[in-house]
């Protein structure tokens, strides 16, 4: 996906529908910030002075405005949720590639963004579709598409910098030549504003970007984002540093995939859906890989026919992974001469709830008056205010009232 050129020329058909966003839960309420859409056949990027809430009590979504030294129109870019703050780093800008972050504040009352200008230590090269984990108060990058310049590839091994094409580019004051994929981790201290990069050891995974990520205690997990038939596995032990290779049969493997979702849903398994294949086709499975036991699990789910690409997968409450956005029809063509997207694809707004467990008897109860209210008018007066609070949410979820724009 290229950087938005186009945004003045058309206008996003729904504000809510989105691909390549980032998306978190606090406290039960999933926000959402950027992405694109496909408008007459052109990317455009969504406005960066806006934040949208998703309630999941009750259903309905709210819009936040942000000001400040807000980022500009980002493709690729990667956002993380530390310590009610989220960070926006990398990403492909109006200009070209990109390695700036920027902060918000989600805990004061105006929302306001905040370019980091005074970092410390080796501020990583520009790049895109990378992933990262959150960990310690850090952010840990790994991987990604992007640009260095000769001395830096001169000084980087080839097994950590696959050079895909070579081209002049000047960004700031620094005169780029070299355009690849990198498997490089890059750690960002939130509390001393400090980059670093650790030394690795073990089977490292080939560069690589598109790919999901995942934190299962301290350690972190990346699955796909390169051209193989099957699914990789890898893990990084954060505080070694050593890779970990999961080497299974093929014949046990899911398809190979990229730009799909990896949700982490207890402290030994990993929740897959989506993405798209290496067929050229976006997926409707959904996978779990037990990292105990080393194996995969497809799922039986009642969304068949939700197939996503480029959307987002948010731990929630009780387990449930909840997806929103994506699209549903991306499809890649190949031809002898070219790699091409297709220009249609539809962009979607709507909210998906996987239950990973069983629900606790409270909240059965609970979903069942809310999808019956009719049956409990009178017990509802009945119940405390903060209860009845609650299940009053949950019966406006259940009647899929319209989405509440809320300045």
């Amino acid at each position: 996906m290229d950087a938005a050129e186009s945004t003045e020329r058309s206008e996003p058909v729904c504000r809510l529908a989105r691909s390549s966003h980032t998306a978190f839960i606090d406290d039960n309420t999933m926000y959402v910030w950027g992405g694109y859409q496909v408008v007459a056949g052109e990317d455009v990027m969504l406005p960066s002075d806006e934040m949208w809430l998703y309630h999941l009590n009750s259903g309905l979504w709210e819009r936040r405005e942000i000001t400040g030294d807000k980022p500009p129109d980002l493709s690729g870019f990667c956002g993380s949720h530390l310590n009610s703050k989220l960070y926006i780093f990398g990403g492909c800008d109006p200009n070209g590639y990109t390695n700036q972050m920027y902060t918000l504040d989600l805990t004061e009352p105006q929302f306001t963004w905040r370019k980091l200008t005074d970092t410390l230590g080796t501020t990583p090269s520009p790049r895109n579709k990378h992933s990262c984990w959150v960990h310690r108060d850090r952010l840990i990058y790994f991987g990604g598409y992007g640009c260095k310049t000769i001395g830096e590839v001169q000084n980087t091994s080839s097994t950590n910098f696959i050079v895909e094409e070579m081209s002049w580019t000047t960004i700031g004051n620094t005169l780029f030549r070299c355009w690849g994929w990198n498997n490089e981790v890059n750690i960002f201290d939130a509390h001393t504003a400090t980059w670093s990069m650790p030394e690795t050891k073990g089977p490292v995974p080939v560069p690589r970007g598109c790919h999901a990520s995942a934190l299962v205690g301290n350690k972190g997990y990346i699955s796909g984002g390169v051209e193989k038939l099957e699914l990789d596995m890898f893990s990084l032990d954060l505080e070694t540093w050593t890779w970990t290779q999961f080497d299974l049969p093929p014949s046990c493997l899911p398809m190979g995939r990229l730009m799909h979702t990896m949700t982490p849903i207890s402290d030994h398994t990993l929740f897959i859906y989506g993405g798209l294949g290496t067929d050229g086709n976006t997926l409707n499975d959904a996978w779990q890989f037990n990292t105990q036991k080393r194996e995969w699990t497809k799922l039986l789910h009642p969304h068949k026919d939700k197939p996503r690409v480029c959307h987002t997968a948010c731990l929630g409450r009780d387990n449930d992974v909840v997806l929103f956005g994506g699209s549903s029809n991306m499809c890649i063509l190949v031809d002898s001469v070219a790699v091409l997207r297709a220009p249609s694809q539809n962009h979607c707004r709507d909210v998906i709830i996987f239950q990973t467990q069983p629900y606790s008897l409270f909240r059965l109860c609970e979903d069942f008056m809310g999808k019956n209210p009719e049956r409990f008018k009178k017990q509802l007066n009945w119940l405390p205010s903060k209860l009845r609070s609650k299940v009053e949410k949950r019966v406006a979820f259940f009647s899929a009232t319209p989405p509440v724009l809320t300045a």
